[in-house]
């Protein structure tokens, strides 16, 4: 993942208006020139990584503070900040905003689940690691869609070694652009040079995989590794 992410950043110089100027090259009549066999693009951390951010707080608050915070009725809550610093926002910004609405005392509690966000991260589900190598003998092509930070992957990257399957991955923070954005998944294509038609999107957020789907591609939501397997299967791939 470390060269992985090196890689994305030399190339991320181009822009966005570069990537998407002009028509699209890559047709849905022939084999990708990238991908011959197919394309999988995962979205991350939803579908393979074991992510939950209440390790980041647990031990050092009790849980109704951890509740609280955490809380995803919160439409300023935890998840608004993750969502600012995914897209590229400073974090003290992004603490400093949170605090206009919640006051210093609960600010203080995210920024001690920021300093400890790596341990929110606990390497892949149980079967992800089996299941990257059976795609990979299957004949496709493994991408990745990343909600996160460079930052992030970068210092995660040994309990993530096994994402090295994924041909490359697009990071939220580096172009400003997430999951909730169409263009984020057009960039993908373009970037990664593969088309939708060829492509299975896979994430456990349903709007997510609706965007997927109205762009072209086959848009799978898989809640665990297990239905994923039974999904993909029913699409003719042997896994």
């Amino acid at each position: 993942m470390a060269r992985q992410h090196r890689e994305l950043q030399q190339g991320s110089g181009q822009g966005v208006s570069d990537d998407l100027s002009g028509e699209d090259i890559f047709s849905d009549d022939r084999p990708d020139p990238a991908a011959p066999g197919g394309s999988i693009l995962l979205a991350l951390p939803g579908t393979l990584v074991d992510w939950d951010p209440r390790r980041a707080l647990v031990g050092q608050y009790p849980d109704g503070v951890v509740d609280m915070v955490l809380d995803p009725e919160d439409p300023w809550g935890f998840a608004c900040v993750r969502r600012q610093i995914n897209l590229g926002v400073d974090p003290q910004q992004a603490l400093a905003d949170y605090e206009t609405t919640h006051g210093p005392a609960v600010a203080w509690v995210v920024r001690v689940c920021l300093e400890n966000y790596t341990l929110a991260v606990n390497g892949l589900l149980p079967g992800a690691s089996d299941l990257l190598g059976d795609l990979e003998r299957a004949g496709l092509t493994l991408w990745g869609l990343a909600a996160a930070t460079g930052q992030l992957i970068e210092s995660v990257s040994e309990v993530l070694s096994p994402l090295s399957a994924l041909k490359a991955v697009l990071i939220s923070s580096e172009e400003h652009l997430d999951l909730s954005d169409p263009l984020f998944y057009r960039l993908a294509l373009r970037r990664f040079a593969i088309s939708p038609g060829h492509t299975i999107f896979v994430d456990a957020d349903p709007e997510h995989v609706a965007i997927a789907d109205r762009l072209g591609m086959d848009g799978i939501l898989a809640q665990d590794i297990s239905s994923l397997r039974q999904l993909l299967r029913q699409r003719g791939i042997a896994c």
